[in-house]
């Protein structure tokens, strides 16, 4: 999903989006008349799309060549994978030890380090473009819309509308599998197991 899908989701739940009359279709260079929620829009959707990377994190891997001793911060695979990482998850490849409550590893041997970790999204600010692709799955993607609407809302006193996306979103976030995949068994002729 791009950023102008999500957009276009977004203000027409909330029913502030602007249709060109020629087209029938949003108007992409003015996709709402209202002046605040074009202002509020894209740090909204990046404030949202934050926390569900938080709540549905974004698995990545990368391979690194390393030498006895070397340090690995999370800057350094930050500038080899053109990411900001969330957090480690599984490490092998070479011998090695956590430091600084796991934001740097040690190599304890030359080789090959494989790393597994969760990122965060790239960031969206009032400059990115509407043909930006999102990294998050499509069952958060469709949970964003609420969020978002809630949030562009919340500050509208005369209605409840925000409350009501905000507590739509509530719901639909306490029914998110955060899980990629569910294991598996398989069963060989030997009889035995491997998970």
């Amino acid at each position: 999903m791009t950023l102008l899908d999500l957009k276009d989701k977004v203000l027409s739940m909330i029913e502030e989006i602007n249709i060109n009359k020629e087209t029938n279709l949003p108007d992409i260079d003015k996709i709402t008349k209202d002046p605040d929620i074009q202002n509020k829009l894209n740090h909204i959707i990046n404030q949202v799309q934050f926390e569900l990377s938080r709540i549905k994190k974004i698995p990545d891997y990368i391979e690194l060549d390393v030498t006895k001793n070397q340090l690995i911060r999370f800057k350094d695979i930050e500038k080899v994978a053109n990411c900001e990482i969330y957090q480690l998850d599984i490490v092998r490849g070479v011998d090695y030890e956590y430091k600084a409550q796991g934001t740097i590893l040690k190599c304890l041997e030359d080789g090959k380090l494989e790393i597994e970790y969760f990122k965060y999204p790239k960031r969206i600010d009032r400059n990115t473009e509407d043909d930006y692709e999102f990294d998050l799955s499509d069952d958060v993607m469709e949970i964003m819309p609420y969020g978002v609407a809630g949030d562009l809302l919340k500050s509208d006193i005369a209605n409840s509308y925000g409350n009501v996306y905000s507590t739509r979103y509530e719901q639909m976030l306490s029914n998110l599998d955060i899980r990629y995949n569910t294991g598996h068994i398989e069963f060989d002729e030997s009889g035995g197991l491997e998970w």
